[in-house]
């Protein structure tokens, strides 16, 4: 006859049960890391800890938002004064109604730890990311008043080659945080040719009817999920799109923005 011998936690002080798992869990971490040694992938630093995130926690921490003094009361585009804007506070691509999209929310600047962790979460493949981006994106949303959620679509070709659609993983989170139903009712119908080092008229031209979205977007208001925003072309010309097939407003929500006021070739080559 075999003897098996159980050990329960139940034996334990409810502090004493969780100080042991999480004892547990921080000493085996530490023994998977050294037979499989890992870094994070922004600071280099050993990484002890079971995630599926190679990133340590202090690299993990929310960046600081993005809080121009000057910005559009509409697309929120950061100025260096307050010239561009009129009595509204609306600039001029907003004025002229080439935004197309009701309102724009963004969590911080496309720079720094921030820009990393969107490439490292958009080109290494690292989906597991969408979970802190898309708290942090809620973290600026002043309401929930929607009636979808929408990710910005990816051609078919791009997707291929990607294995995913970034903007989608992030709507998945927003949608199950917020219970506003999540729903893919705009396609990108061709591919564009890459919008890095585009003017601005340049890349509103790129993307100029290159999405079709489904006629049951009609009388809905529509959260439009996307990873950075860059000059607005893009979000612009899907919302134009939502627009058409009767979608009642449009309002588009990302992880970072672009701050063209820096004059950084690398600020907005995404």
């Amino acid at each position: 006859m075999v003897r098996r011998w159980v050990f329960s936690s139940r034996w334990l002080p409810i502090s004493q049960r969780w100080f042991t798992a999480a004892r547990f869990r921080h000493l085996a971490g530490r023994a998977v890391a050294a037979v499989f040694p890992d870094d994070c992938r922004l600071c280099s630093q050993p990484l002890y800890e079971f995630s599926r995130i190679p990133v340590c926690a202090n690299c993990l921490k929310p960046p600081e938002p993005f809080e121009p003094q000057y910005f559009c009361s509409s697309c929120r585009t950061p100025f260096v004064s307050r010239f561009p804007l009129d009595d509204q506070g609306l600039c001029t691509l907003c004025r002229l109604g080439h935004t197309r999209f009701d309102a724009a929310h963004t969590y911080g600047a496309y720079d720094g730890a921030l820009r990393r962790l969107i490439h490292l979460f958009k080109y290494d493949g690292v989906e597991p990311l969408a979970a802190p981006l898309g708290d942090w994106m809620l973290s600026v949303l002043p309401g929930r008043d929607f009636d979808a959620v929408v990710p910005m679509p990816m051609h078919w070709r791009r997707r291929w080659t990607r294995g995913f659609n970034h903007a989608a993983r992030l709507a998945r989170h927003v949608a199950r945080r917020t219970g506003i139903p999540l729903r893919n009712l705009v396609r990108r119908r061709r591919g564009t040719a890459p919008q890095a080092g585009l003017t601005s008229a340049g890349r509103r031209a790129n993307v100029a009817g290159a999405f079709r979205a489904s006629g049951e977007v009609r009388g809905l208001r529509i959260l439009l999920i996307d990873d950075v925003l860059t000059t607005g072309a893009t979000a612009g010309a899907c919302a134009a799109a939502l627009k058409r097939a009767g979608a009642a407003s449009v309002s588009i929500l990302t992880a970072a923005r672009a701050d063209r006021r820096l004059f950084s070739p690398a600020a907005v080559s995404s």
